[in-house]
């Protein structure tokens, strides 16, 4: 089920970003679906962690999520920017994660960087090194609703 996946993925990639639909350049990239497919499978890399269809549906819920934290936190650094005072307080802090995997760990890690004002510098395990640019954003990630909801987004209860 994964290579059917990954082939429909890779083939659907190919087209957005070739654009083109002539029969000489869709064959070439069926051919190198194809080998891009073969080369995956040889590495015994078409998995769980390699290509995580298993997230696909919550996906759905998940990014949308993803986006208005995004939002939330650029108003919220623009607010700090642009005030005179520059009201910032540069904070490390570490976190551990909740997920049960490196995908988990890793959508989690991303997820604080992809936020701005919080930037995940460094992961040992399930410790993520973060450097927030207030004490109230490190609060935020030291609350832990983001860590509950990537741990939703991975399929664990949170």
């Amino acid at each position: 089920m994964r290579h059917i996946s990954l082939i429909f993925v890779l083939g659907l990639f190919w087209l957005l970003l070739s654009g083109f639909f002539t029969t000489f350049l869709l064959s070439l990239g069926v051919l190198t679906v194809v080998v891009a497919v073969l080369a995956t499978h040889r590495m015994a890399a078409i998995d769980q962690e390699g290509h995580p269809v298993q997230l696909a549906l919550r996906a759905v819920t998940f990014l949308p999520w993803l986006i208005w934290e995004i939002v939330k936190s650029a108003w919220s650094v623009s607010k700090i920017i642009l005030d005179p005072k520059l009201p910032i307080s540069p904070t490390m802090t570490t976190v551990t994660a909740g997920q049960k995997t490196v995908v988990g760990v890793n959508v989690y890690g991303n997820s604080i960087t992809l936020t701005p004002g919080t930037v995940t510098v460094g992961v040992q395990g399930k410790k993520l090194a973060i450097h927030a640019l207030t004490q109230d954003g490190a609060a935020d990630l030291e609350a832990g609703a983001m860590d509950a909801r990537v741990t939703r987004f991975e399929g664990g209860a949170a």
